[in-house]
């Protein structure tokens, strides 16, 4: 079985893959201070309790957004799995080329997303990942990653709500009934989840007509991803493991060759 790691800002999310079957999921938060040994109890007690044994973990690859985990992470692969994982980054065969300005200044996490739906919905593909931050990328036909937009994520616009204003509390993100809102939680609401899709149907819109193909397909993933793309009229698919499908086949196009050796911070 393999074993796909992606580390982002907020949650580190496990999979598990017996060949293109996701037969297990679970995260934990994303902190900086865990040490190897927490992190390998944490892994093998999960697997465990998915009825995975340790032993049946016979790869691994990880994507990072967090160097400073990657030391114990990566420590824990080889020191309680056995297995010494495959990093996606420079020299790993990933099947799309990038012609931005600057490939390196890509992050994996836009690379698997990229990967992932131009491998399985094909190209030109318009792919969002609603995480901390927002992202949005294109794949063309010829499976080129040629354009990417950032944008804060809606649990950040949150966040500075909360945390920036003297009198606004700390709400669930949810849609509210009306936009019309009337009190302070619901116009909280209203603002952060009706602004969210309004952005996302603007950008959608505004690169798919400097891309010049207004009917490219729009994939979308991420955990919020399904509360915006059920009021997006712009998203065709909402495909909630899209990031764990991207690393599994990024795995199967470099597993005949050895990981490569990474410093990473302690």
């Amino acid at each position: 079985m393999l074993l796909v790691v992606d580390v982002g800002n907020t949650n580190i999310t496990f999979g598990v893959f017996n060949g293109k079957d996701l037969v297990a999921s679970f995260r934990m938060m994303a902190k900086t201070g865990h040490t190897s040994d927490e992190y390998g109890v944490y892994e093998i007690a999960m697997l465990e309790a998915q009825g995975i044994k340790k032993e049946e973990i016979d790869g691994i690859i990880i994507a990072s957004v967090v160097p400073k985990v990657m030391h114990s992470l990566v420590s824990s692969c080889i020191k309680y799995l056995g297995q010494k994982p495959y990093i996606v980054g420079p020299g790993i065969k990933t099947g799309i080329s990038i012609i931005t300005e600057n490939p390196r200044e890509i992050g994996p996490d836009l690379i698997v997303d990229a990967v992932a739906g131009y491998e399985l919905y094909g190209g030109p593909v318009l792919v969002i990942d609603f995480g901390t931050a927002t992202t949005y990328e294109i794949v063309n036909a010829k499976g080129e990653f040629c354009a990417g937009v950032v944008s804060p994520g809606i649990r950040i616009s949150a966040k500075a709500l909360w945390e920036d204003t003297a009198k606004l509390p700390e709400i669930e993100i949810k849609k509210p009934k009306t936009i019309l809102a009337q009190e302070t939680v619901s116009s909280m609401q209203a603002g952060l989840v009706f602004g969210q899709i309004g952005q996302t149907n603007y950008i959608v819109d505004q690169m798919k007509k400097e891309f010049g193909d207004p009917n490219m397909k729009v994939i979308a993933t991420g955990g919020l991803g399904r509360l915006i793309s059920d009021e997006s009229d712009r998203i065709d698919v909402y495909d909630p493991n899209l990031t764990l499908k991207g690393l599994r086949i990024i795995y199967e196009k470099n597993k005949k060759t050895k990981p490569k050796t990474v410093k990473f911070e302690d």
